[in-house]
């Protein structure tokens, strides 16, 4: 009896390569493209264009990848990683509406055998069954047919390499605007898109889950708060105001054309028209500027589970709050007391979950009622954050117009941006005017004290760059230059010699940063440590002048 064996299909290297990556980029990322076709409006050829090469780029960068493993044999076993993960992915995205992230990796890693079968249903076996493991099959199944030579196999796909390459440059070049509104103002997107959103969410779970096992670095356990801030007939509070997103070309007091400081402009506060940031995003500059470590040596693992500014200042003995408005401290408030305001979901104060800056203030006079001691109030604003530009400011304060109502922002006409844009800066100025009104009316019972500084700038289309978080090396100044200011009442510049005229003259006249704000909270608040570095600190060269 003769038995035949189903003959093994035959393909070029490259055919190959190029048929599972069009199977990877377009097959597995379905649900990708209905949300980006849901969320970008193809009603326009320009539109049309920007959606078409979304799977362009897809296919070019998948193809890269594997036309690169495919030097060392490793193409099929990184096709079959690709194909059963981007399938089960898009499985459970399109069934049950998750997000792949890193608490989506938590989920699996969490769950137990009884909740895993649960999960079990005949059109999951059904699909995972079609869509990855037969494609794995067909993977290994299919043989290569042998080029003429080595080289030549070789040269065609290093051509394969650079031309995919070409390709990803050149849409970069055509629309990388409509790209970063689209990634930026839909930032759950990205974790649609097979296999990269698993694989970003498996390292970013990797490292969050070793770095929590790493023990807290504590410093300024040597902390205590000088007898003089402790004398005299008033207790110490001082507030300070995180700003998300401010940029310090659009801030009067520093010498914008435009009046986007009114109220700040007759408060006497000390502006900073020289200051740059640690970052250009949040997840940087925030644990930077509360931590020990300058710029230039700054090392976010260690941030991560280092002790920073305010348990330093905790420890001292002064009471510390946080009172968040922007998704989260970034590790900064983590052993202070802090709540997150947005979740109490005030009436005419929050909609979907994002609020009015206003919202901080909420309870915060009935805490300072209360507090027994000295005090520190952080405020984490929303700020100006994009690209929703238009939901940072209420009616009351929409000062410039025509004003850009849309997430689109690159749609928008320059002037009408920029409008929108400067009404946030009016409402972060009704904001920190808000909190010196608060620390006036308490003047009674506490020597008090405010300083504001963003966390990071922003672009607003100079260039063709919008928004922000591009690398430090490259990013515009637009994106690194911040606003800083600090108000001392004239009990606070009276009681601990602060000669206010110096204040001003050294912000003139001299560069700052977020590397300040350590020494210089410390040296507010009255804080003795070792961490407390003299020359760092703002007032240092103005305590005691006459």
């Amino acid at each position: 009896m003769v038995h035949s064996r189903l003959p093994r299909p035959a393909l070029g290297r490259m055919t190959y390569l190029t048929l599972f990556a069009l199977y990877i980029a377009l097959g597995l990322n379905l649900h990708f493209y209905r949300q980006a076709f849901a969320l970008l409006p193809v009603n326009s050829l320009h539109n049309g264009l920007v959606f078409a090469s979304l799977p362009l780029v897809a296919f070019c960068v998948i193809n890269i990848i594997l036309t690169l493993a495919s030097f060392v044999w490793l193409e099929r076993p990184l096709i079959t990683v690709f194909v059963l993960v981007s399938a089960a992915a898009q499985y459970f995205m399109t069934s049950f509406g998750v997000v792949i992230d890193r608490s989506m990796i938590d989920n699996i890693v969490d769950t137990t055998p009884a909740e895993s079968f649960a999960l079990l249903s005949t059109r999951m076996v059904i699909t995972l069954l079609l869509s990855g493991l037969l494609a794995v099959i067909i993977a290994w199944w299919i043989r290569y047919r042998q080029p003429r030579t080595r080289l030549r196999g070789a040269a065609w796909r290093v051509v394969s390499i650079v031309a995919s390459g070409l390709v990803i440059v050149l849409v970069a070049m055509l629309f990388y605007k409509d790209y970063a509104s689209l990634f930026r103002n839909n930032k759950e997107l990205v974790k649609s898109l097979n296999p990269s959103n698993s694989i970003v969410a498996v390292n970013s779970w990797y490292k969050h889950n070793r770095l929590s096992n790493l023990p807290l670095v504590h410093i300024g356990e040597d902390a205590t708060q000088r007898a003089q801030m402790k004398d005299g007939p008033r207790r110490n509070l001082t507030i300070l105001v995180v700003g998300e997103t401010s940029r310090a070309e659009n801030f009067s007091l520093g010498g914008y054309a435009r009046d986007t400081n009114p109220r700040l402009a007759q408060d006497d506060v000390v502006y900073f028209p020289k200051t740059t940031s640690c970052g250009t995003a949040t997840a940087v500059s925030v644990p930077c500027m509360f931590s020990n470590m300058p710029r230039e040596h700054y090392d976010e693992q260690l941030a991560h589970h280092q002790e920073g500014v305010l348990d330093i200042i905790q420890r001292a003995g002064i009471h510390v709050l946080w009172n968040e408005n922007d998704g989260g401290c970034k590790g900064a408030c983590d052993r202070v007391p802090n709540q997150d305001i947005t979740k109490l979901d005030l009436p005419g104060q929050c909609i979907d979950g994002e609020c009015d800056d206003a919202v901080l203030f909420h309870g915060v006079e009935e805490y300072i009622n209360n507090l027994k001691g000295d005090g520190l109030i952080v405020l984490h604003t929303i700020g100006s954050h994009g690209p929703t530009y238009y939901h940072r400011y209420p009616a009351s304060l929409r000062t410039f117009t025509p004003t850009c109502d849309s997430n689109e922002i690159q749609t928008c006409s320059r002037d009408a941006l920029v409008n929108t844009y400067d009404n946030t800066i009016v409402n972060v100025d009704f904001i920190v005017d808000k909190a010196i009104k608060l620390l006036q009316a308490k003047q009674d019972t506490f020597t008090t004290s405010l300083v504001y500084l963003s966390d990071h700038g922003e672009s607003l289309g100079e260039n063709g760059v919008y928004l922000h978080g591009l690398p430090w090396s490259i990013a515009p100044e637009q994106q690194k230059h911040v606003p800083m200011l600090i108000w001392l009442s004239e009990d606070y510049q009276t009681r601990y010699g602060i000669n206010y005229a110096c204040l001003k003259k050294q912000a003139r006249d001299n560069d700052y940063s977020q590397d300040n704000l350590f020494s210089t909270l410390l040296g507010l608040t009255g804080v003795s440590t070792k961490e407390y570095q003299q020359q760092d600190d703002i007032l240092t060269p103005c305590r005691g002048v006459k």
